[in-house]
């Protein structure tokens, strides 16, 4: 990573700027973009899109309610609608939110420290592995992350107003972007350092909740056409009611803090900056390198701490790219830090670089969910062969499967399916389910099963912690598909596996023809 020191004659404006990223970020996306939607893209946003634009319906009809703002479905509606219902078009719609966000991650690093370390820190953000991987999927935190930044930047140059709009616009793209508002009103109104009447602080922490306002009309809407104010009933007590209780949000915490902290090589850069801080400062021709300023390390950490908590205390699944707006305020201290304590600071920077860039290809050693690296990717190919062998081999069968299994066969503007197929839905493949589905096997003739966790060897074992995640974050067990075969009385007929991950399709045995063979001799 070539030393890039601050200069004035060099600036580089957003306009010049967003393009020579977007690039970027799209070539090293272009083998990604022609996958099919994966996971909640098929199961919630994509589907909602839909709606809008056929439907002409802010609120899900043809997929769950989850209560979020309309802004990333009405985006995806526009583009979808105007370029055809292809994951690509998507994929690159979202890249283009993704180029805005590095943009003001890029502008921002360059406002509160140097042109070195806003180039490190847009780099680093990039390829960290679940910004990366968010970046191409069309998912509403993405969206809410990018205007996020904007606005915190617009909030760091002091443009006010401005900031409002963009968060705003966050808000209405994911009604947990009210974090940041709300944090940097409290900030305003208990901990800002700056001297100013208390009438003064009253009036700057008013200004900055006021993206709360939109999130309200958006909710007054939602519950005059529902009669309801946030998602429907399993949505809202998976995501609030059952997420709240004294343990799981102590438990939460922690692990939203490993999240920040060192989740997916994010520990190579906190370990770096630890070490960094017992160095003195770097002087240059006698004058010591630039920090950034004390109160705006302060107000990223407050924002990085408000989104540890609240989404300790919210959120049924602890996703990691809920954190998505936090992860840049990291990375530029770090960075900012590593510049002005280490003489050749390019050195750790570029190591923590391509500690991220590995972090894509390989798993660490404790549990990941697939959209954390490119892990997903394999996840999709393998469901995308799946779907293509049950319609060229299973056509007009009735097919036993879990979600999001059960959209992608039946959402053909998914791309999995070319004619949508007939299913019958179980929760997933634990041996509970499994056995209810024998129970069943009357109305289906084929079973689609697959790895609905991404259960990976680790090197930390825990039965205690595995209870943990049981009971408070919706962990659970599949069953092998063997055993799931044995138990329904079937073939498998296709199995494939990529790491963890495996599909398979089971055949049904006639049940005359199974209890003939039991009741048969050797």
């Amino acid at each position: 990573m070539p030393s890039l020191s601050p200069t004035r004659n060099f600036r580089l404006s957003s306009f010049q700027l967003f393009p020579i990223i977007f690039i970027a970020i799209l070539i090293l996306h272009a083998p990604l973009l022609r996958l099919p939607f994966f996971w909640d893209e098929a199961g919630f946003y994509v589907p909602a899109a839909w709606d809008l634009a056929h439907f002409h319906s802010l609120i899900p009809t043809t997929t769950m309610d989850t209560g979020h703002p309309p802004l990333p479905a009405a985006y995806l509606a526009l583009w979808l609608g105007i370029s055809g219902w292809k994951p690509a078009v998507a994929r690159i719609a979202m890249l283009l939110v993704a180029a805005f966000g590095l943009t003001n991650v890029f502008l921002l690093a360059r406002r509160v420290s140097s042109l070195g370390v806003a180039v490190a820190s847009t780099i680093a953000t990039a390829l960290f592995p679940v910004v990366f991987v968010q970046s191409s999927l069309a998912h509403a935190d993405l969206p809410a992350a990018a205007f996020t930044l904007w606005g915190i930047r617009l909030s760091v140059e002091r443009r006010l107003w401005s900031s409002q709009l963009a968060f705003s616009l966050a808000v209405l793209s994911k009604e947990t972007a009210v974090i940041t508002p709300i944090a940097l009103a409290a900030w305003e109104l208990l901990i800002s350092p700056e001297s100013q009447a208390f009438s003064r602080k009253v009036r700057m922490a008013l200004i900055r909740l006021i993206p709360v306002l939109p999130l309200a009309l958006w909710l007054l809407y939602h519950h005059n056409v529902t009669g309801r104010f946030f998602g429907n009933a399993d949505f809202y007590q998976y995501n609030v009611t059952y997420a709240v209780n004294p343990l799981r949000i102590m438990l939460a915490f922690g692990l939203r803090l490993w999240h920040l902290l060192g989740f997916m090589n994010m520990l190579a850069l906190t370990a770096a900056t630890v070490v960094a801080m017992w160095l003195p400062p770097v002087s240059d021709d006698g004058e010591e390198r630039q920090r950034i300023a004390i109160p705006i390390q302060l107000k990223f950490a407050f924002i990085m701490l408000a989104h540890v908590v609240a989404f300790s205390i919210v959120g049924g699944a602890l996703l990691t790219r809920y954190m998505l707006p936090a992860y840049p305020l990291v990375i530029v201290i770090g960075m900012s830090t590593l510049r002005r304590r280490v003489f050749r600071w390019e050195w750790p920077a570029a190591v923590i670089v391509i500690c991220f860039a590995l972090g894509l290809f390989f798993d660490p050693p404790y549990r990941i969910a697939p959209e954390d690296n490119l892990t997903y990717r394999e996840f999709i190919q393998l469901h995308a062969r799946a779907a293509h062998f049950l319609q060229e081999h299973e056509q007009g069968a009735t097919v036993l499967t879990a979600w999001p299994a059960t959209d992608e066969l039946t959402r053909t503007y998914l791309g999995y399916t070319k004619q949508p197929v007939r299913v019958l839905k179980v929760e997933n493949f634990t041996i509970e389910e499994i056995l209810k589905a024998r129970s069943m096997r009357n109305q289906y003739q084929v079973a689609y099963l697959f790895s609905t966790k991404y259960d990976h060897p680790t090197w930390f074992f825990s039965r205690l912690w595995d209870r943990f995640n049981v009971r408070y974050f919706d962990y659970h067990t599949d069953v092998q598909p063997e055993l799931a075969a044995s138990i329904l009385e079937g073939k498998i007929v296709y199995l494939a596996r990529a790491q963890a991950e495996w599909v398979a399709i089971v055949e049904l045995e006639d049940p005359g023809t199974s209890a003939q063979n039991k009741n048969a001799g050797p």
